[in-house]
């Protein structure tokens, strides 16, 4: 641990003048490219989980630096390796922390991360990787934020189009003025540490928005990368001190400030005219939005329009449409007239919204009234509706139900639901139906048997003579149906009545095993028929041969004698969007040249400015976030790394290696509800850092005796009837009506046969 003692607060009237220095190690073309300096106080606790993860990514080009404001910071920063702290007092403002965390700082470029926010896996190595290329001149590198709140995590900026049209150019502000639209936040623009001394004076100051819009336009050269390099934490409103009329005026004196200085730096039209552009859209968006007496709101409309007049760039051009009426009434300083366009918008959008609503009534009583007529018909005994994933095409139970179908009872004429997005995917001759048609409500209102590995709309009517087959996708770790009652995270947006009224149309639910019989008639108790005959999906896992393992490596891309490793990490439900939880370049870097990843996700390394481009090219890395079947990707693989999804259960039945990497483990329990502790019953090996996962997989733990005791237990519990012949079950149960004990029987675990391995599949 490297702690500065002694240090002392930066007075905030000080700051401009300690922010330029610096240590002469900064010049040191050996030091870091990169120093994250982590600054302020430890805002309701956050600020060690964020440092756990950062800490993680410490390396010799990213260095970690901690401006730990009070006793809690320092507490929560200290004996971390790698992590360099400097002690504050309590009450230090975070312009001085920024100021004395980059005083500390040795990288040549600095990235300000205020202590409530946190940076994602592998964002400091490529963004790290991104500077090192940039040539001199190049004072900015713009990145991309995800934002969380207390109920969702991750949610995408704005700022993607603005980062993506700027692709690898660095250019001057002068040709890229739009860069002023991106979110004004310090964190997401990395400044060269040597701008950052030349220009502490605009930078190191109390508002850090003022900051991050006089960075850009103090900056010699600015780049893009179209990267999630920062998550935003934003706290609750009503948990933050009350903003006070003098902090709304400051909006506006904020932007009058920045134009005086775009006018001082001589800058052109362009960026002063976005510029004007963003404040007085600021400023529009605060009489609108925010709660403000009326005598404030008025004072500011009166100040803005003010600002709007003054500052208004020669020829300047206001937008077209609404939005033009409302700055040319804040030009006129009409505040009374500005709340009665306002009041009339208002009730534009009521009554607009209000005609919509009735002609989407008519649309549905008319939709209902020929659903009706449909179900007066006669049920079709040959016809068969299949759907999987929310009508996303032929996959999953269904569609090896639908293959088997074809074999044993050609008789049954099977159509398809699929989204008009997702039809032209379908395989050539598939016949189709897109929700909500008329053909789509003739065929649901008509056909005998219903096939979903989720549940049919609400209005879809169960007729008595019908059959509503329930596939499921998957076994359930995490809680499910009404066990998610006690999960909000987990049961948001879920109607539970209307649930259960959905599961009420059910007449059969497959099951794989023992376990989730018990979990789905727990979870969604109703008289449905518990059919215990494995995932049809799975009979592929004992029907492949070495010809077929060999040419789905082939058409992945996988070369002879390479280990593949399919990396497919789950969703969860306290995550808006995706997060990466490997380091991926680094753990390829680890595991060698003969050695291949497919990852199966979000892609966060998506830019060819990534230092996965390289890995992908070479094939090291394969992107198959998009590729289908799944199940062709685990025959491919001979070793599975995941999470808490339910591929492990699958993937059992291959009786090959399969990692745990469970590094939120307590959250993902705590958040989301499991049925059993998977840190004790995993089907192998079980990493909680990126470290130990690397440790396993370079050793002999991933395939040992251990890990090989552990699946056995695991493929006994959960691969219970899971035997190659799920499909051929199902098939003669539910559409052949044949009885239970003329099925052909379960073969024990003990006695069955996988698909071979790829290694076994390359000498065969």
């Amino acid at each position: 641990m490297n702690t500065q003692e002694g240090s002392t607060a930066v007075p905030e009237k000080q700051s401009e003048e300690l922010g330029g220095k610096q240590s002469e190690e900064v010049s040191d073309a050996t030091g870091p490219a990169l120093s994250v300096i982590v600054h302020g106080r430890d805002v309701q606790g956050r600020l060690g989980a964020g440092l756990d993860a950062l800490a993680a990514q410490a390396s010799p080009g990213v260095e970690v630096v901690v401006a730990a404001v009070g006793a809690s910071a320092r507490a929560a920063a200290e004996d971390r390796p790698g992590v360099t702290v400097v002690p504050l007092p309590e009450g230090t403002s975070d312009a001085a922390a920024r100021a004395a965390g980059a005083e500390r700082a040795g990288g040549r470029w600095l990235h300000f991360v205020h202590s409530k926010d946190t940076v994602p896996t592998g964002a400091p190595r490529t963004v790290a990787d991104r500077v090192a290329d940039l040539p001199d001149g190049v004072d900015v590198l713009l990145v991309d934020h995800v934002r969380s709140t207390w109920r969702h995590q991750g949610m995408p900026s704005p700022d993607g189009t603005f980062l993506a049209k700027q692709g690898r150019k660095d250019l001057p502000l002068t040709d890229c003025p739009d860069l002023l639209r991106v979110t004004p936040l310090l964190g997401n623009r990395v400044l060269r540490a040597d701008f950052w001394r030349a220009h502490a004076g605009q930078l190191a100051v109390a508002d850090e928005t003022f900051a991050a819009y006089a960075a850009l336009l103090l900056a010699g050269r600015i780049a893009a990368l179209d990267q999630v390099a920062l998550n935003v934490n934003e706290l609750r409103v009503e948990s933050l001190p009350p903003a006070t009329p003098a902090d709304r005026f400051g909006v506006i004196e904020r932007y009058e400030s920045l134009l005086a200085l775009a006018a001082d730096l001589g800058l052109p039209a362009a960026p002063r005219t976005a510029l004007y552009d963003v404040m007085v859209g600021d400023c529009l968006r605060v009489v609108a939005r925010e709660k403000l007496p009326d005598p404030v709101r008025r004072e500011f409309f009166h100040r803005a329009s003010k600002a709007a007049v003054a500052w208004r760039p020669e020829g300047y051009q206001r937008p077209g449409g609404l939005e033009g009426v409302r700055r040319r009434i804040l030009e006129e300083d009409a505040y009374t007239k500005y709340r009665a366009f306002q009041t009339a918008n208002q009730q534009r959008r009521k009554l607009r919204s209000a005609v919509v609503s009735r002609k989407h009534k008519v649309g549905v009583k008319v939709r209902d009234l020929r659903y009706r007529r449909e179900l007066e018909r006669p049920v079709d005994p040959h016809l068969a509706v299949f759907t999987a994933y929310w009508d996303r095409g032929v996959a999953c139970n269904p569609a090896a139900i639908a293959a088997k179908l074809a074999e044993l009872a050609p008789h049954i004429h099977p159509v398809w639901v699929v989204s008009a997005a997702n039809a032209p995917l379908l395989p050539p001759g598939t016949e189709h139906v897109v929700p909500g048609t008329r053909r789509y409500w003739e065929v649901m209102a008509r056909a005998k048997y219903l096939v979903n590995n989720v549940n049919f709309p609400n209005a879809v009517v169960k007729r008595p003579d019908a059959i509503h087959l329930q596939t499921h996708h998957g076994t359930p770790l995490k809680r499910m149906g009404l066990d998610q009652l006690d999960y909000p995270a987990a049961a948001k947006g879920l109607n539970f009545h209307s649930l259960l009224a959905r599961v009420d149309k059910w007449t059969y639910s497959v099951s794989a095993n023992s376990h989730s019989t018990q979990m789905w008639e727990r979870a969604y108790p109703s008289r449905y028929e518990s059919l215990d005959y494995g995932y049809p999906r799975n009979d592929v896992f004992y029907s492949a041969t070495a010809a077929d393992i060999r040419a789905i490596r082939e058409r992945l891309g996988i070369a002879p004698g390479r280990r593949a490793i399919l990396y497919a990490p789950t969703h969860r439900d306290y995550e808006a969007a995706w997060t990466p939880r490997l380091d991926l370049a680094t753990l390829a870097d680890r595991l060698g040249e003969d050695t291949v990843l497919l990852v199966r996700g979000h892609y966060f390394y998506g830019g060819t400015a990534s230092p996965l481009a390289g890995l992908r090219r070479s094939g090291r890395i394969i992107d198959v976030s998009s590729y289908d079947p799944v199940e062709d990707l685990s025959l491919a693989a001979d070793a599975l790394i995941t999470d808490y999804s339910s591929i492990m259960f699958d993937y059992a039945n291959l009786d090959r290696p399969i990692v745990i990497y469970a590094d939120d483990w307590e959250t993902y329990a705590t958040t989301r509800g499991v049925y059993f502790d998977l840190m004790t019953e995993a089907p192998g090996p079980v990493a909680r850092t990126q470290e130990e996962l690397t440790e396993v997989l370079t050793s002999e733990a991933w395939r040992d005796s251990a890990s090989a005791k552990a699946r056995k237990a695991f493929r006994e519990r959960f691969c219970e009837y899971d035997d190659g012949r799920a499909a051929e079950r199902v098939v003669r149960r539910v559409f052949l009506g044949e009885s239970e004990e003329s099925l052909p029987p379960v073969t024990p675990v003990d006695e069955r046969t996988p698909a071979p391995t790829p290694e076994e599949a390359t000498t065969r």
